[in-house]
């Protein structure tokens, strides 16, 4: 259900108009307001359109992205198969977030919502002229069902967070829920939880007999400003424009939605995708390879001034991507195993050689922010942390040492230096493996450490491979195991491997979404927390975070629990980068100012029809 890196969506507290309840909140007055900001004031009023966009843009034209694999599905609420690229345009959101805004929320699918000072419930005064993709009007009955249907079918790792937060939810009108909640519910989040659904028809769940817990090729139906057209599974797909949306013609929506249709063409690898690109076979691409960025540009299209090379600034948190261990195989329980496998990982050679010095490592799950663990624990964070080194639930170096950095090596050569090949052989001597004759490292009953890494993308090949060699010439039985998309989904959930890529970058006010990527309760299962971590101090800190209400304790309450997530060495840091890197057929136009939350290629650019027609009318398209 949790989609967006930014959700649960961050909530609470601007005073738009208040008045006095009888009743409701007691003694409390009631807020009426169009949106929510935990942090400061609204930066937008009611329905106004985002500063950022183009208000004048032309409507029409197709953009044409690509995606790697296949897909099996349109359902995204389910870890059940493949899902397609790009299927939240089907559906809408209570709350919107503008891309310049990072701790406020504005309604969308609700005109004003209402809230006592203590938060204690939440009231949504829905619009009463939303309607679904076949034209029948969006009630609070089908709100009501949305959320009820989550709570029984949705993912275990979101049920498992959320569930207990409500006292109730009601009915209260045609057009109005109110949302009751227990203690235990974090007052930050509350208006953000509230925010996150996106209503369905509850008539056609009815008649379809549709389960959000199922893989399906039949989309359910939203409010969304497109609809599946013409699609080949595994192959392409197409949203067209709803012709009979609702909110067409919304201030809040202008300048954006200004595509006819989105189409996604599949290839199979990263090298027949980015020639079919030069080909006009699609023509926006998001580049993620600095290898192809540095030098597969150079052709005749570019040359031309056809293909235009952009680089885009990206305000965001670092993605914080790298591998993580499987640390629900007991073999990885070992930290001193964990930092000698780290060791092995060459980023310094790997940027040098094969980045072309284009990236930068990752070393935080908040990285660029206030809330990025840096050098000694200052004094708040020594409050935060000293209390669980007394009670045995943290090593007392936490108070003392710096915050962990990713193992650094040399840029001469693949191999780290010998002091860290020194360093990892002895931490694996002093966990219990000892080199045997054959040079592989040995456990006391004979047993080899095997390491499989699993990847479905060819083009991380180059870059595994060394790592697997570096492993290899320590003693560790690695390997690369790549596989096909649907099998390495099915892998990663089944927790058949040791190391695998994940995200883990985190948004700019941390919430209850903390419990997914890292809490107890969901290390058994989850897409997010896929390492299985499960340890009381991050569980301790993790709640700290979520009770926070200002931004200071906010900022300090995150840099402990950084320190110590990153103090665990679950985390092998890969690469990262601070910018976007889009190439685009001369056809497409944005905003003179980027917002620094979101590109927005498919929210708020347009294409120049008359730009289009001159690269068909010159045969380059």
């Amino acid at each position: 259900m949790i989609r967006r890196p930014k959700l649960p969506l961050t909530a609470v507290a601007t005073a738009a108009l208040a008045f006095g309840s009888a009743g409701l909140a007691g003694a409390q007055d009631v807020t009426v307001s169009h949106g929510y900001s935990n942090f400061g004031t609204l930066k937008y009023g009611p329905g106004e359109p985002f500063s950022y966009v183009n208000l004048d843009a032309p409507k029409g034209g197709e953009i044409s992205l690509h995606a790697l694999g296949n897909y099996d599905s349109f359902n995204l609420y389910t870890r059940n198969g493949n899902v397609a690229t790009g299927t939240t345009v089907l559906y809408e959101d209570l709350f919107i977030a503008a891309a310049d805004d990072p701790y406020a929320v504005y309604c969308y699918l609700c005109t004003t919502i209402e809230y006592p000072e203590d938060l204690s419930f939440v009231t949504v005064n829905l619009r009463e002229d939303v309607t679904f993709a076949d034209g029948s009007p969006m009630t609070a009955e089908d709100l009501k069902f949305t959320v009820d249907i989550f709570l029984e079918q949705g993912l275990p790792e979101f049920r498992n967070v959320v569930e207990g937060y409500f006292k109730s939810i009601e009915q209260t009108g045609p057009y109005q829920v109110r949302f009751e909640f227990n203690e235990a519910a974090p007052k930050r989040d509350r208006v953000g939880i509230v925010g996150i659904w996106n209503p369905f028809s509850k008539a056609w769940f009815e008649e379809t007999g549709a389960r959000i817990d199922e893989s399906t090729l039949v989309p359910f139906m939203g409010t969304g400003p497109y609809i599946v057209g013409d699609f080949d599974v595994g192959r392409s797909l197409t949203y067209t424009r709803n012709p009979n949306w609702w909110g067409a013609d919304l201030p809040i929506n202008q300048g954006r939605h200004n595509f006819d249709s989105i189409r996604y063409e599949y290839f199979g690898d990263n090298t027949a995708a980015l020639q079919a690109f030069f080909a006009g076979e699609y023509t926006m691409r998001i580049e993620t390879s600095s290898k192809e960025w540095a030098t597969a540009y150079d052709v005749p299209a570019v040359t031309r001034g056809d293909v235009i090379k952009a680089t885009l600034e990206d305000g965001n948190i670092s993605s914080a991507q790298g591998f993580v261990f499987n640390l629900k195989n007991g073999k990885w329980d070992d930290p001193r195993v964990r930092d000698a496998v780290r060791m092995m990982f060459n980023f310094e050679w790997s940027n040098e050689t094969l980045f072309y010095g284009l990236y930068t490592r990752p070393t935080s799950f908040w990285g660029g922010s206030e809330m990025e663990a840096k050098g000694v624990p200052g004094v708040d964070e020594t409050a935060l942390l000293a209390p669980l080194v007394e009670e045995g639930l943290l090593d007392a170096s936490i108070l003392t040492d710096e915050a962990v950095l990713p193992p650094a090596n040399t840029a001469a050569s693949n191999q780290p230096d010998r002091r860290s090949r020194r360093a990892a052989l002895r931490l694996m001597a002093e966990a219990g493996w000892e080199t045997g004759n054959d040079g592989m490292l040995r456990n006391a009953a004979g047993e080899t450490m095997e390491l499989v890494i699993i990847q479905f993308n060819p083009t991380y090949d180059r870059i595994v491979n060394p790592f697997v060699e570096n492993l290899r010439a320590i003693g560790v039985d690695a390997r690369l195991e790549r596989i096909d998309r649907a099998q390495y989904i099915e892998r990663r959930r089944s927790g058949d491997w040791d190391l695998t890529n994940q995200v883990l970058g985190q948004g700019f006010e941390p919430g209850t979404g903390l419990k997914q990527w890292f809490g107890s309760e969901t290390a058994a299962d989850s897409s997010r927390n896929i390492m299985g971590l499960a340890d009381p101090a991050v569980d301790r800190l993790v709640d700290l975070v979520i009770q926070a209400e200002d931004l200071p304790t906010l900022h300090g309450r995150t840099r402990a629990l950084d320190r110590v997530l990153r103090a665990q060495g679950f985390w092998i840091p890969q690469w990262g980068n601070a910018e976007h890197w889009v190439a685009y057929w001369d056809m497409y136009r944005h905003p003179e100012e980027i917002p620094p939350l979101a590109p927005g290629m498919i929210d708020f650019w347009w294409q120049d029809a008359e730009a289009a027609a001159a690269l068909e009318a010159s045969g380059a398209l």
